[in-house]
């Protein structure tokens, strides 16, 4: 009852906030009788999805048998539900978690208003208007642990199903049924996505929920036309599943939803209704096998769960029941324009406290986008607030109880849409028809959202439209042409004869008799031309095309400048660095042609294998093909005045004439100092001075090994700086020489070379080489030493003619670096 002080209140106050003083207190009201019916409604339709998947029962039968029981026990409807979800939570749980205290019962009668199978008031099949308590406290009784991680035997399937008929109870929306279904069926069925479709008017689908469907793609997809090839609306319409089970036929039968080699498995099934097949749920998966019987079995078992849960979005989209607005809404299915059918919702006093749309044209559209059959069932305080107390309010008032038209002038109307305010413009008529109101509008800011649209795309185009009427000498031109031309606006358009005055002389002629051929014989222009600007030259180009009148003679040309200097400087910049490469490119080209002439000077390569005091030495060299540049690797294989010989692999920093210059530096001054005398440790210090000394001209390393071979006791001494380990290979078998001491040439003063030797034996084959032979993009040099000693033991014992060539075939070393190889062989007396 309502108080003085309140009374005085309302009185007070404006009719809009009354008005919407009376939709909130109705909402309240209905959310309060919501509540107590969810917290009934929901045990009931969860206790009966436990009877449909645990013994197989319909939704009928699932009811009666919960009735029939109640009566045995001598307890009430809603009893008999708290123990047959108490049983199947006990089983969920497991033996190994302590159950919870059993909530208190709830003594109410039974209810004898809801017939089986339907529901009570105001609320869907699944009591999901809103999420009453779980029986153990608040948390869904479907354990995802427990049930994902069973197979798909009977019992498990069963325990995995009265589980997903509980949550599924609890869900308030499409959008959780469908994450419901996705997080149960994900392991047992390799379920990746789920979507759930509706058959609305003129056979469109509607997604009314997903799961693991990305955003972009549910809008993509999130209202389909009547197409043919679409698995889902099959589905529908036949009442029979589709299983999409190869991409390939699936891709040329269906129009699929995402690429086909995202999900290469799908099913769709279809739910069953009350009133025949509206709806489809689609299970994804990224699974390429087919489904199992048993998977399948699963599926359309879990679908058949789900049919409480969608029957409130069912009612939405399925046709009204009442043959009136029925008769309306065919009527506005074959027009144009906007209409709706406004039903009064009146107090219990009567008076009009607001309207409920009951049919919509498909054209009408109101300023959020929503569209025809989506307006159904809203009602007009609750979804344009701002409208009570207006004018248009009291017109539709007018309009229902006199029966006079009302035509509205034209209104604003701002509504927030996602955090973003939306203001259009309306003008509205209504009339009566019956006892509801058809209302009619037109939006009147459409045209001017266009003219923004097509400003934008100017600005951002660079360009803008002009006129000319060749009739009138009248000129008319967008706001983007006065930018581009950098004209003032207030100086009004530019006329053509004015044109040549900004033109460069060299660009005059061609456009000017472009211009004559337009204006004479109409033909169409399309020419680049340059302007002066205070802002310097600019590149622009002109499109047009005349309209001629009958006798062929043009009389108006439309067409659009376009700035293309931001263009044209991008094109001249890349012309320099093209002309820049090419120039650069010339340059390296010739470097590496004088290098490679030089190398192949200091370098030359034997074409067969040579003989040196009673060695056989095999060489090869194989230049990297990538680059210009040539590299400085190299080899010294000589004999010395005392009859022994020297060898030499060694390997410089870069490539280019500076690296080949390095090389020579390093060859000839190591033969000269191993020929006047020097021990191998001193040749390699004083190497490693020399290139000390010339780091300033140079900045070169290089590693190198150098070895010198007497074959009166067949001793090989040799030394190394940071080198390469030489790989002997003998009786078949390959291993590395342990390393000395010894660090690169031209790191350190300090550096210290230690030497070794090695005892040659008949038929022993000694390997000295560069990187370039064991490098691969990607790989580990260790990995590369395994690699070339297993080729190497191949090669080399396997009895080949040419040991050398048959290893670099099989570990194809071109390409990646140069590559230099000494294979010093000491012949057995059998060879």
């Amino acid at each position: 009852m309502q108080t003085d002080s309140a009374a005085s209140s309302d009185e007070g106050a404006s009719p809009e906030v009354l008005a919407l003083a009376k939709v909130v207190a109705r909402l309240r009201a209905e959310v309060a009788d919501l509540e107590g019916l969810g917290s009934i409604t929901a045990v009931l339709e969860r206790a009966k999805g436990v009877l449909m998947a645990r013994e197989g029962l319909s939704a009928d039968a699932a009811y009666e048998a919960l009735v029939e029981r109640a009566g045995h026990r001598g307890g009430t409807l809603m009893e008999e539900c708290w123990i047959t979800l108490g049983g199947i939570r006990s089983k969920l749980s497991g033996p190994s978690r302590p159950s919870r205290p059993t909530a208190a019962v709830p003594k109410t009668p039974a209810p004898g208003t809801t017939a089986p199978g339907t529901t009570a008031p105001g609320t869907t099949a699944a009591g999901t208007t809103g999420r009453g308590p779980a029986p153990d406290g608040g948390r869904s009784v479907f354990d995802s642990d427990r049930c994902l991680a069973v197979g798909h035997g009977d019992k498990d399937s069963r325990a995995l199903l009265a589980g997903l008929a509980v949550s599924l109870a609890e869900a308030r929306t499409t959008g959780d049924a469908a994450e419901v279904l996705h997080e149960a069926l994900r392991r047992p069925v390799g379920v990746d996505g789920v979507m759930v479709y509706s058959l609305g008017g003129a056979g469109r689908l509607t997604l009314l929920g997903h799961s693991g469907i990305d955003a972009v793609l549910a809008a993509q997809w999130q209202d389909i036309p009547p197409l043919v090839g679409v698995a889902a609306l099959e589905a529908i319409t036949s009442g029979e599943p589709r299983w999409l089970e190869d991409p390939a036929q699936d891709t040329a039968k269906y129009q699929l939803i995402g690429p086909p080699e995202r999900w290469p498995t799908r099913a769709w099934i279809p739910v069953p209704g009350e009133e025949g097949v509206t709806s489809a749920i689609g299970f994804l998966r990224r699974l390429r096998t087919p489904f199992g019987d048993g998977e399948r079995a699963l599926l359309q078992q879990a679908v058949q769960l789900c049919g409480g849960s969608l029957r409130a979005f069912e009612c939405r989209t399925t046709s009204p029941t009442d043959p009136e607005v029925a008769a309306v809404q065919k009527i506005f299915d074959t027009v144009s324009g906007a209409a709706i059918l406004l039903a009064p919702v009146r107090s219990p006093h009567g008076e009009v406290e607001d309207y409920r749309i009951e049919a919509a044209a498909p054209d009408s559209v109101d300023v959020a986008g929503r569209r025809g059959k989506e307006l159904v069932g809203r009602q007009v305080l609750e979804t344009y607030p701002t409208v009570a107390g207006t004018p248009l309010w009291q017109g539709y008032l007018d309009a229902l109880e006199t029966g006079t038209t009302y035509d509205g002038e034209p209104f604003s109307y701002r509504e927030v849409i996602a955090g973003v305010p939306e203001t259009s413009v309306f003008s509205v008529r209504a009339n009566r028809l019956g006892g509801r109101l058809i209302v009619s509008w037109v939006r009147h800011d459409t045209a001017a959202r266009e003219i923004r649209r097509l400003t934008t795309m100017q600005r951002l185009g660079n360009l803008g439209w002009a006129d000319w009427n060749l009739a009138t000498d009248t000129i008319d031109w967008s706001d983007q042409v006065y930018a581009i031309f950098d004209r003032a606006p207030d100086l009004g358009p530019m006329r053509l004869e004015e044109l040549p005055q900004h033109l460069v002389p060299e660009d005059l002629p061609k456009l000017a008799g472009a211009v004559q051929r337009l204006l004479g014989e109409g033909a169409p222009i399309d020419r680049t031309f340059r302007i002066g600007t205070a802002a310097g030259v600019r590149h622009l180009r002109i499109v047009a095309e005349a309209e001629t009148d009958a006798y062929g003679s043009p009389v108006e040309v439309h067409g659009f400048f376009q700035d293309l200097t931001p263009q044209r400087d991008t094109e001249l910049a890349l012309q320099e660095s093209e002309r820049a490469v090419l120039v650069q490119r010339g340059v390296l080209q010739a470097e590496r042609a004088i290098a490679a002439r030089l190398q192949h000077a200091l370098l030359p390569i034997p074409e067969q294998s040579i003989e040196l005091v009673g060695l056989c030495v095999d060489i090869a060299y194989v230049p990297s093909d990538t680059g210009v540049n040539v590299g400085g690797d190299w080899y010294s294989a000589i004999e010395l005045p005392d009859k022994s010989a020297l060898f030499v692999v060694g390997d410089v920093a870069g490539h280019g004439l500076d690296a080949v210059g390095a090389m020579a530096q390093l060859r000839f001054t190591a033969k000269g100092m191993i020929i006047t005398g020097s021990a191998l440790p001193d040749a390699m210090g004083r190497l490693n001075t020399l290139l000390l000394h010339t780091a300033d001209q140079t900045a070169t390393t290089a590693t190198m090994i150098m070895a010198r071979y007497r074959p009166a006791e067949r001793r090989l001494a040799w030394v190394r700086a940071g080198h390469l380990p030489p790989l002997l290979i003998r009786d078949g078998e390959a291993r590395f020489l342990p390393l000395p001491e010894g660090n690169l040439l031209g790191a350190s003063f300090d550096s210290v070379y230690v030497e070794e030797t090695l005892q040659l034996e008949p038929g022993d084959h000694l390997l000295l080489y560069t990187d370039g032979l064991i490098e691969v993009p990607g790989e580990t040099v260790d990995r590369g030493l395994v690699r070339l000693a297993e080729a190497a033991a191949r090669a080399m014992g396997g009895g080949f003619d040419e040991p050398l060539a048959q290893l670099l075939a099989s570990l194809h070393p071109a390409g990646r670096d140069d590559v230099c190889v000494l294979d010093i062989h000491l012949p057995s007396d059998a060879e």
